[in-house]
This record gives structure tokens, C-alpha cells and sequence, in this order.
């Protein structure tokens, strides 16, 4: 079992910037891909960054590139994402999740994590 807590959302303006944590415990977090996924209102949860386990490979959804940035800290179990530059559209629930699949073409899908955090809520204003 791996369990994963994010923090750092909260209310931002337009333009702004954020750095999501995503502190894991339990199971080796080196041993995981990790992963973020975000979830509007009405919207299905969709994919915005995945990093491998030693941060060698990075993927980021096309839509987020040159604003967010993913990175992990393996010597404190901690994920991250900075997200700068942000939209009204960035609104969401941002997810962290860890996957054992080292088949990298999976990692923007969520069925190829198998644990998951609870969420924090980002909120932009325009």
C-alpha cells in the first residue's frame, strides 16, 4: 500500500502561481512512477504530468506544457507539481497517483495507477 496526501491548492489569481505536494508513505516511492491528474466540475479527470521513478522520462498533456512542472524528491517521498501562469480553466481537484507500470505510453491513463490520493482543490480567479 502506498498512501499519497496532496497539499498546497487554494485559491489563486489568474496569472499566479502554485506548488502542489504530493507527500507519499508506506510502500518505496522510488519504486513507483508518479503521476498528476486534475478533475473540473461536470469534467472527466484528466491527465497533466507524470514523471518516472528516477525522473529520467517526464510527460506533461500538451495543453500544460511550458507552465507546469513536475519533479520529485525520492529522499523525502515528496511529488510536486509548480504550476505558473495559471488559467481560470486550470480550476480542478488535482490528484497525485502511483503506478508500478514501467510501459510509459501508460502513464497518461488513469487505470495504469493503483493508488491514489484524495485530492486538493485548486481554484483560479479570473
Amino acid at each position: 500500500q502506498v498512501q499519497l496526501v496532496e497539499s498546497g491548492g487554494g485559491l489563486e489569481q489568474a496569472g499566479g502561481s502554485l506548488r502542489l505536494s504530493c507527500a507519499a508513505s508506506g510502500r518505496t516511492f522510488s519504486n513507483f512512477a508518479m503521476g498528476w491528474f486534475r478533475q473540473a466540475p461536470g469534467k472527466e479527470r484528466e491527465f497533466v504530468a507524470a514523471i518516472s521513478k528516477d525522473a529520467d522520462n517526464i510527460y506533461y498533456a500538451d495543453s500544460l506544457k511550458g507552465r507546469f512542472t513536475v519533479s520529485r524528491d525520492n529522499a523525502k517521498d515528496t511529488l510536486y507539481l509548480q504550476m505558473n501562469s495559471l488559467k481560470s480553466e486550470d480550476t480542478a481537484v488535482y490528484y497525485c497517483a502511483a503506478s508500478a507500470s514501467t510501459y510509459s505510453p501508460h502513464w497518461s491513463r488513469a487505470d495504469a495507477y493503483m493508488y491514489w490520493g484524495r485530492g486538493t482543490q485548486v481554484t483560479v480567479s479570473s
